[in-house]
């Protein structure tokens, strides 16, 4: 008799779990039965914008469901990662996170951490950013442009799309690497107004995307000296990277990736990940990004988790070294 109850109670504890593995289940094999949002911290147009529609569309046929792509800018793009972070967590909201979620809350000093907050999906591309310089520059790559800053500490300045920006701690990594102190110019116009005084001369120095100074690069009108990522550049293959001169885990890419809200099923987060996995690997979605400067990725929710927390500390180092804050 007592074995037999022990199996009864055994029996009923495990059953909830039971219940709610088939549960899951069941969710995972009716998912999706009804459109899906991807929300956009940017506005139309941006690169994040530019991946979620490419990506999303290509996605719609393994899915069987639309996919449909609503901008949500405000905050510097915190607000759509606040919003989706809110939103029920059944696979029918999804956000679009980039570098910006990564380095916002460390500049900030708030407590939203993008890994926590939302449940990793994959990591999509990253926007190539580049080291340029204005032709009068007496460097034509990192190591010369380092001895050069040192010897003429007064001479350069980094032109930036505004204070904690991408852009701005991309020049912060740069200055805590070499040893520099390259003074940082913030621009509230953004990355055009940049471009602007970079081709003037008023400024000498930004890192910015290889997509927009590509044919500026190709004309001779500015010097691409190192791209700042791990790989070189699909639309510059041309360009060492930092790391092949002399310093490494340089890595200020402008990425994007898709995420769902924390809790979001696992099943649901994998059949996302491997819809979103194969439409990168789509000719049309690769050609598409790439035409954009934007070199596709992809990988596992896992990885994408581990990149998040890798990118969280590598820019809160940089913040606490340089006294960077908001």
């Amino acid at each position: 008799m007592r074995r037999i109850l022990q199996a009864i109670v055994l029996a009923a504890l495990a059953a909830p779990l039971w219940l709610a593995l088939g549960s899951n289940q069941a969710v995972a094999e009716q998912y999706p039965a009804r459109p899906i949002r991807i929300l956009v911290g940017f506005g139309p147009g941006s690169s994040a914008d530019v991946v979620a529609r490419v990506v999303g569309k290509q996605m719609e046929e393994k899915l069987g469901q639309p996919v449909v792509v609503e901008n949500k800018p405000g905050n510097g793009s915190m607000t759509g990662a606040e919003t989706a972070a809110r939103a029920s967590n059944d696979g029918y909201v999804l956000f679009m996170a980039t570098v910006a979620q990564t380095i916002n809350p460390v500049f900030t000093h708030t407590d939203f951490n993008l890994g926590k907050e939302l449940a990793p999906i994959t990591l999509l591309g990253v926007v190539t950013n580049v080291l340029v310089a204005y032709p009068s520059v007496p460097a034509n790559n990192v190591r010369e442009l380092i001895a050069y800053a040192k010897a003429n500490p007064d001479s350069l300045a980094f032109g930036t799309s505004g204070a904690g920006t991408a852009s701005h701690l991309a020049a912060a990594l740069f200055n805590l690497k070499a040893g520099t102190k390259i003074l940082p110019v913030h621009y509230s116009g953004g990355s055009n107004q940049v471009l602007v005084d970079l081709l003037a001369g008023r400024i000498t120095l930004a890192f910015n995307v290889a997509a927009t100074l590509a044919p500026q690069i190709g004309q001779g009108n500015l010097k691409a000296l190192g791209v700042a990522q791990e790989k070189r550049a699909a639309i510059l293959p041309n360009v060492p990277t930092m790391a092949e001169q002399g310093m490494p885990d340089f890595d200020a890419g402008i990425w994007i990736g898709l995420l769902a809200p924390a809790g979001t099923p696992a099943p649901i987060v994998e059949t996302l990940a491997q819809s979103a996995n194969a439409a990168l690997k789509t000719e049309p979605v690769s050609n598409a990004l790439k035409a954009q400067g934007i070199d596709p990725l992809g990988g596992t929710p896992q990885q994408f988790r581990d990149f998040i927390t890798a990118d969280i500390e590598r820019w809160t180092n940089v913040v606490k070294s340089t006294g960077l804050s908001n």
